[in-house]
Formats: C-alpha cells, sequence, structure tokens
C-alpha cells in the first residue's frame, strides 16, 4: 500500500469542514488545473445513490466506511 503526500494546508482544511468524508475510505482529493479542491466519492462510480462530488458537509451516508489510516 503506497503512502498519500503530505496533505496543503488548504487540503487540511477541507477535511476539518468534510464531515463523514474526512474519515472515508471511498474519499478522493482531486485539484482542478486551477488548484480548487474538491473531494469524490468513490462509491458514485458503481452506485447512483451517492453524489460523484458531495456537497460538504455530509453529516449521513449510507457508504461510509472509516479509513484504515483513520485508525477506526
Amino acid at each position: 500500500m503506497s503512502k498519500r503526500p503530505p496533505l496543503s494546508a488548504d487540503a487540511r482544511r477541507m477535511l476539518a469542514q468534510a464531515g463523514l468524508c474526512a474519515s472515508c475510505q471511498h474519499v478522493q482529493l482531486v485539484e482542478s488545473a486551477r488548484g480548487s479542491l474538491f473531494m469524490l466519492c468513490g462509491l458514485a462510480k458503481s452506485d447512483g445513490r451517492f453524489e460523484k462530488y458531495p456537497r460538504l458537509p455530509v453529516l449521513h451516508c449510507a457508504g461510509h466506511a472509516h479509513s484504515a489510516a483513520d485508525g477506526a
């Protein structure tokens, strides 16, 4: 398993306000060409119930699964 690169200050701020997405194994941080950060839900690829880029903070999610890196 490869380690993620260190998070930028902007990414850490986003995670602090993301709700459940911050600790979910399905989330991916995506940076646009202009430098904006977005949270991509990996479940959206295979399940239409999930938004590709959910509105944050996510407070309830049927697909939430704690990330192993989160220690839970």
